[in-house]
């Protein structure tokens, strides 16, 4: 498998392209990196015009198999209206990343394609060989599909549902609304994660999707992990109580504590991918009814 890695939004520490690049060797992956991937341009990975020529090339070169996003951060919404998918659209790849690159997999699932929500460069230099996000996506990137069997949570409301994964970065995605690369809701499963936002910004987030009907919609809900903020006792509500009752009047399944977000155990999931999503009193599987 030949694999490049780019860097379409935040800036990163070089030495995290080159960590990157020995596990994805180690893997016996081809790995190269795009000719802008360790610019720094203030928080950004370069200019626009150097990040668009990276994704691009990226996106337009027929001997790539994947397309690996160093990093979130920040940038992708500048450029993404400006990336032209005509040549992906005939040979598509895995694109790989999460955080910011939720408006990429967004942007590509409007377009009908799969995409790969995991982990990124620093977390593939510093966590360990055997973490079961850096296994279990060497086997998603090998052809072998996962199933996820996640415990019970106490707030998880049971249901089975069926449809295609959407969703990301919370407010990555929110973002997104009323533009051309909003989610597509409708009876598809929807997945949430965020960093550093207050608990207060969730609801409000939250409510959005409420008021806008978005809720009513989907299918099914995984709540992921919400890392690198405090709970807010002047909410009268946890982070995932709030969450829990903004979904309260919906028949839908519900899966809280799901691992997928800023955490080392940040699973993979193939955005836009059929899944079916059963919670039960048992505890909760997902699994991939059409892949590949």
């Amino acid at each position: 498998m030949k694999i490049q890695i780019i860097s379409p939004s935040g800036n990163i520490d070089p030495k995290y392209i080159d960590g990157a690049k020995q596990v994805f060797a180690s893997w016996g992956f081809v790995p190269s990196e795009g000719k802008f991937a360790r610019e720094q341009y203030g928080r950004f990975a370069g200019t626009e015009a150097q990040r668009i020529h990276d994704l691009q090339s990226a996106l337009d070169n027929p001997d790539l198999d994947a397309i690996f996003c160093s990093r979130g951060g920040y940038g992708m919404a500048q450029i993404i209206d400006k990336i032209d998918f005509s040549t992906f659209e005939k040979k598509p790849k895995w694109i790989i990343g999460f955080s910011d690159i939720t408006v990429l997999h967004a942007a590509v699932s409007a377009l009908g394609f799969e995409s790969v929500h995991a982990l990124m460069a620093k977390d593939l230099t510093e966590f360990s060989a055997d973490a079961q996000a850096v296994v279990l996506l060497k086997k998603l990137l090998l052809g072998e599909k996962p199933t996820y069997n996640i415990p019970s949570h106490q707030l998880n409301k049971y249901g089975k549902a069926t449809g295609k994964l959407v969703g990301g970065n919370l407010a990555v995605f929110m973002g997104l609304r009323g533009t051309r690369y909003d989610l597509n809701f409708a009876n598809n499963i929807l997945f949430i994660e965020d960093i550093g936002e207050k608990p207060y910004q969730i609801d409000r987030m939250m409510q959005n999707l409420r008021l806008s009907g978005a809720l009513a919609e989907v299918s099914g809900l995984l709540v992921g992990q919400f890392s690198d903020t405090a709970e807010d006792p002047l909410m009268h509500a946890t982070i995932y109580e709030i969450i829990s009752q903004s979904v309260q009047e919906y028949n839908i399944p519900v899966c809280f504590n799901f691992p997928v977000g800023h955490v080392e155990e940040n699973l993979p999931l193939v955005v836009n991918a059929e899944a079916c999503l059963e919670v039960s009193d048992k505890g909760v599987q997902m699994i991939y009814t059409k892949l590949f």
